[in-house]
């Protein structure tokens, strides 16, 4: 099975630690975030990785080559000019993506003990192009699904913005994105943006005319570790998951 990993970030919420080393290596209880990321995926079956690469990408491709020993398949798309977002960065590693199953596609800065397993049989049953894991918690950006929990729409509470396809919908509620998400292969040639921009914006482009889904799991742990007041609560509490 495949999964990518996005690794590519500048880090900014955790300088000063990220002033010489991409987010992607930076340490929770003694491993970098993704040394954890790819050991999840491992634990799950995965053995095919793609993770894209930005800020001091080199010192990513030194990580990648020190780990030959966990006997994957590990790739780099080097985002070399620019940094791409979720969205952008996912149509240039499409060539390193091809496959007949469900792709997962994960965020290095999330901890969670979401069973990926169970998330993949939802997704399957689902019959979805995408199933994105959500959490009720506090953010400014939220998504939007209706009682069948199928996307409908995003809304930024602090703007006020609100994006909304146009198509009946008599309830919606609000989750947070978990920045987990079980893709079909076929959504990278459905993608008709370039250059920079996220894939939240790919799932609203198709959300009328494809399922996009969304999987709550309030029940598991979930910690975003891009800020260092999380990185702290990650020491104290990761190694019980």
């Amino acid at each position: 099975m495949k999964a990518m990993i996005f690794a590519a970030g500048l880090g900014t919420r955790l300088r000063p630690l990220t002033n010489d080393r991409p987010k992607a290596l930076v340490h929770v209880q003694g491993k970098p975030l993704l040394e954890w990321a790819i050991l999840r995926l491992q634990q799950f079956g995965y053995t095919d990785i793609v993770i894209n690469a930005h800020h001091f990408a080199e010192q990513l491709f030194d990580f990648v080559d020190s780990i030959k020993h966990f006997e994957l398949q590990i790739t780099i798309s080097h985002e070399k000019d620019q940094l791409l977002n979720t969205g952008g960065g996912l149509l240039k590693a499409a060539s390193l993506l091809d496959s007949t199953q469900a792709i997962l596609v994960a965020n290095v800065d999330i901890l969670t003990s979401l069973d990926l397993g169970v998330f993949r049989h939802y997704h399957e049953q689902q019959e979805a192009l995408a199933t994105l894991a959500i959490r009720k918690r506090d953010t400014s950006r939220y998504l939007l699904f209706d009682k069948a929990q199928q996307l409908v729409g995003w809304t930024n509470i602090k703007t006020g913005a609100i994006k909304l396809p146009a198509r009946s919908v008599e309830y919606s509620a609000q989750w947070g994105f978990s920045g987990i998400q079980l893709i079909e292969p076929r959504l990278l040639s459905l993608i008709r943006q370039q250059g920079i921009f996220s894939i939240i914006d790919v799932y609203l482009n198709l959300l009328t005319s494809e399922r996009i889904m969304g999987y709550p799991h309030d029940a598991d742990f979930w910690l975003d570790v891009g800020k260092p007041e999380s990185l702290r609560v990650a020491e104290e509490q990761w190694e019980n998951y």
